[in-house]
């Protein structure tokens, strides 16, 4: 078949221009990179190296991409991963992005697991440790405040915002059953049919 003939390559959303798709080394040398440097969380890491820096996703993606990892079983590292892999390379880029943002942690748990149990009791360690939580909490909210400013674009979705913190540090409420409740509601609210019901009566 010629050239001429064959069908377009189907490129990923956030990537305009087709050869610039990352291959397959790329995707894993970048998640490898993401998991050996993501302290105290993932998701701020995965948005400056996937959407700031490579420019492999759009915010909008990442947030949609973000958003269903959070809705499923496991960790959001590992299903992002799955689902960022498989959206630039298919299964196969799903299957090496898991392994490069898996393998540096789990080798470095291991280390760090044999030292902690050796002088977890340290009062040194102790401190090092409550450092490296506030910064963890840190990176994420510096994290939500860039999103926010993109995906939250009605004054109204605070409102699901504020519902779902409530829910469950005000209430207990599992995340899974706030996220069904309130995601119902967010649905309803961004009906599709509402608005060209605002814009018929306008």
């Amino acid at each position: 078949m010629s050239e001429a003939g064959a069908a377009p390559r189907e490129t990923p959303a956030g990537i305009s221009d087709p050869e610039s798709r990352p291959g397959i080394g790329r995707i894993f040398l970048e998640f490898l990179i993401i998991g050996a440097t993501s302290f105290g969380g993932a998701v701020p890491y995965l948005r400056d190296s996937l959407v700031t820096r490579r420019q492999w996703l759009s915010d909008n993606e990442f947030i949609e991409l973000l958003s269903i990892s959070q809705s499923l079983p496991g960790l959001n590292a590992t299903n992002m991963g799955i689902l960022v892999g498989e959206k630039l390379g298919g299964a196969l880029g799903a299957t090496v992005a898991v392994i490069g943002i898996c393998l540096p942690g789990g080798l470095l748990m291991f280390i760090v697991g044999i030292g902690y149990r050796a002088h977890g009791d340290i009062a040194w360690t102790t401190a090092a440790l409550k450092g490296v939580a506030a910064a963890s909490v840190g990176l994420i909210l510096a994290t939500v405040v860039q999103l926010s400013r993109r995906s939250l674009e009605q004054s109204f979705d605070y409102v699901f915002v504020a519902l779902t913190v409530i829910a469950i540090s005000r209430f207990h409420q599992s995340v899974l059953t706030t996220l069904i409740v309130v995601g119902l509601i967010a649905i309803l609210w961004h009906r599709p049919g509402k608005k060209r019901q605002g814009e018929a009566v306008k």
